[in-house]
């Protein structure tokens, strides 16, 4: 009889331990569950990130306002007939 109980509490140990410890065990699966949510917020970044690429795309495909805006800011270009002043301050 103190055999079987043994035997039966060493099973029991063994099962707490693969529950909680284990490899496929709620400590695993609580990991799992945060390295995913982890991948969704990335997920959803570039998704947004897509999205918004997208709409520039479509604006640089279809207007001429965006590729003057960018000729603008990232070239330094001005329209004929404007003056380009700089400004600097004196510190």
């Amino acid at each position: 009889m103190k055999l079987l109980l043994v035997a039966l509490l060493a099973i029991a140990c063994w099962l707490q331990y693969q529950l909680w410890l284990g490899e496929d065990g709620y400590l695993a699966l609580r990991a799992r569950q945060v390295e995913a949510n982890e991948q969704r917020d990335h997920i959803a970044t570039l998704r947004e990130s897509n999205r918004q690429l997208e709409v520039e795309a479509l604006d640089l495909k279809n207007g001429h306002e965006a590729i003057e805006e960018r000729a603008r800011s990232e070239l330094g270009m001005i329209r004929e007939g404007e003056t380009f002043h700089i400004i600097v301050d004196r510190d």
